[in-house]
């Protein structure tokens, strides 16, 4: 029970790994469809991945660096900070918000980084049939990850058109909504402090749990 509780925390961190490791190749065709830009690079991502697990095991800081440095034209980590931090972010200073993106950034780059090495996997597949798009501005892209063992796990990025440019916001993994589990953290952490912002800054440290991810929820 313990090693498949430990596989499935393995997963996790791979399929939010995958949320992050897919948006720089997103950037590079910004005039694209969203679902262009997801299905023509994904294996790009592969090749780039596949073959050297051992390698990036034994040199992660290499592998943590190439991800920061690739992230920083395409993903706005204010912007996805204030949306964790929720209504609460009305109330922070300036340098609080501030503190925040950057320690919420600095540690899922750790987190995803680690993952990229440690999960096991046979096929990343966008799917064929996409839902349409409601807005001009916003758009969704489905697709899978195959895990060795046959087990598949879907995933949805949710993007937005902001200054002509597609941008991944949020994803969506088994049905676990990212965005609102890190928000709802938030919260939690806010009311266990008293309020305390810089308390809660120090301390954050974004978990999903191996029970929620197996259990999946609804998107």
């Amino acid at each position: 029970m313990k090693e498949n509780s430990v596989m499935l925390a393995r997963r996790l961190v791979f399929l939010l790994a995958l949320a992050v490791a897919l948006l720089p190749f997103i950037a590079q065709a910004q005039s694209k469809s969203p679902e262009a830009l997801v299905r023509e690079n994904v294996n790009e991502f592969m090749e780039q991945i596949n073959g050297r697990e051992d390698y990036y095991a034994n040199n992660l800081n290499e592998l943590k660096a190439l991800v920061n440095d690739s992230l920083n034209d395409v993903a706005d980590f204010r912007y996805i900070g204030a949306s964790v931090m929720g209504s609460y972010f009305r109330n922070a200073t300036p340098e609080q918000r501030s503190q925040f993106a950057d320690v919420f950034r600095q540690t899922l780059i750790d987190t995803y980084t680690r993952g990229l090495v440690t999960f096991d996997y046979d096929e990343l597949r966008v799917l064929t049939d996409q839902r349409g798009q409601r807005y001009d501005d916003q758009a969704s892209v489905d697709m899978e990850v195959v895990a060795n063992n046959g087990q598949i796990y879907p995933v949805s990025y949710s993007l937005r058109l902001s200054n002509g440019e597609w941008k991944v916001v949020n994803v969506i993994v088994n049905g676990i909504n990212l965005g609102l589990t890190f928000r709802n953290q938030f919260d939690q952490s806010m009311r266990e402090h008293n309020r305390d912002y810089d308390a809660v800054i120090r301390s954050w440290s974004p978990e999903i749990g191996v029970d929620e991810l197996e259990q999946g929820g609804n998107a």
